[in-house]
């Protein structure tokens, strides 16, 4: 059994003896069982759910608001912060009185057992690539100024610049140690209106953590970008559609264009983008110029869910699988981007119309993503379910049982390394 891990006012933390942890799927309170659980991982960060008081199992058995400590100090919630490569099977479970929305933030549920801390989560991939160590490294800063010094006039290096120091951004950073997956935004517009939207949120939300792209690049600033890393980075991806931006098919003039020219100058690297795919127009434009991989975001497979989270503006969701459908009729790669929120994706009608549409359009990849949302926010929008869900591990069991060649993982994968 895990013990219950809580804070108190000065963000100290103990464990509970007295109390057992006690994790949250939907709108439903449940005890963490050891298939749930695994021991914290390397770049997982433990944090204090603002306002949040613990919920856990006391002596009686039932669950119970705990206000305060053994020792009767105040007790705060705690949850863990993941790194990539890593699903939350479990919310933590909490309340609070505070009617703003928490912060834009993947709390999963923690426990104390056998002297270590345990969170409610499993592996979906390899992390090391994407493992915190190898990012925010001393020589950035000196990486990021020289890129700067020497091409000062591509807004776009600007951009990522603020992107690698301030919002410590990966695929920011990555332009600049040339190596693996590195963005460049292009759209300050978008078509959705997503709960948990990380670059624009309206005023009574949650505040968005960093700022959006405030212009739209000229061609040269792109390619100039792109056809240096794809032709000097390990496993060379560049990506359009970033946290810092909005719908990048809405630009579809503009990357077709780059990625004309781009493979007129190489053929290595591959050339991916993160979409909404509900701009279809914009998708048969930029597919049909030779992009060689999209990674389409939905949180669900069903109308109503997927309309209530994102809200679409001038699409609609049949509109997002005609462009998956072109796609893959043209050979791209397709990868959907799932946002996963444990009482929602695991819940049985969820899990069989998603593994539906992979198989009616081909999709090639499932990835593992965490939704940062304030799980009472969220409920308001869109309906959690009132009995638990089947659990995120199983619902990854169900996908591989039900499409055997389908890969299920958290990153993009380079599908075009040599040159042609």
């Amino acid at each position: 059994m895990f013990q219950l891990l809580y804070a108190d006012s000065k963000g100290r933390m103990y464990e509970n003896p007295e109390a057992l942890a006690v994790g949250r799927t939907g709108g439903l309170f449940v005890g963490l069982e050891e298939d749930e659980m695994i021991p914290l991982p390397a770049g997982a960060s433990l944090v204090m759910v603002p306002g949040g008081v613990p919920v856990a199992i006391g002596a009686e058995g039932s669950f119970t608001q705990v206000d305060s400590g053994p020792a009767g100090d105040s007790c705060f919630a705690v949850g863990a912060l993941l790194p990539q490569g890593f699903a939350r099977t479990l919310l933590p479970a909490y309340r609070r009185k505070e009617q703003q929305p928490l912060p834009l933030f993947g709390y999963a549920a923690v426990g104390w057992k056998d002297g270590r801390v345990h969170v409610a989560a499993v592996q979906t991939d390899a992390p090391e690539k994407w493992n915190p160590i190898h990012y925010g490294t001393p020589e950035l800063p000196g990486l990021v100024y020289d890129m700067l010094d020497r091409q000062g006039k591509n807004r776009i290096i600007t951009q990522l610049a603020r992107c690698a120091l301030e919002y410590h951004c990966f695929t920011a950073q990555n332009i600049f140690y040339r190596r693996w997956e590195g963005g460049i935004p292009v759209s300050p517009v978008c078509n959705a209106r997503c709960l948990g939207c990380i670059s624009l949120q309206p005023a009574e939300c949650c505040p968005s953590p960093q700022s959006r792209i405030d212009f739209v690049p000229e061609p040269w600033e792109v390619t100039d970008i792109a056809v240096r890393h794809l032709t000097g980075a390990d496993d060379a991806i560049i990506s359009f559609g970033q946290g810092c931006e909005g719908e990048p098919s809405l630009q579809a003039s503009l990357i077709s264009e780059a990625i004309k020219t781009i493979r007129s100058q190489t053929g290595t690297g591959t050339i991916n983008m993160n979409t909404n795919a509900g701009n279809t127009p914009g998708i048969r434009e930029i597919c049909s110029a030779g992009i060689d991989s999209l990674r389409v975001s939905t949180i669900s497979a069903r109308k109503e869910t997927y309309t209530a989270y994102y809200a679409p503006a001038n699409y609609k969701w049949q509109d997002v699988c005609e462009s998956i459908a072109f796609a893959r009729d043209k050979g791209i790669y397709v990868s959907l981007n799932l946002l996963t929120f444990p009482g929602l994706t695991d819940i049985p009608e969820e899990a069989e119309a998603l593994a539906a549409l992979i198989e009616q359009l081909d999709i090639n990849m499932v990835q593992i993503r965490n939704l940062n949302i304030d799980p009472d926010f969220l409920s308001s929008r869109v309906p959690l379910a009132a009995e638990e869900g089947m659990g995120i591990n199983n619902f990854i069991d169900f996908l591989k049982g039900e499409l055997p060649g389908l890969e299920i993982g958290n990153y993009s994968r380079p599908v075009r390394n040599n040159e042609i």
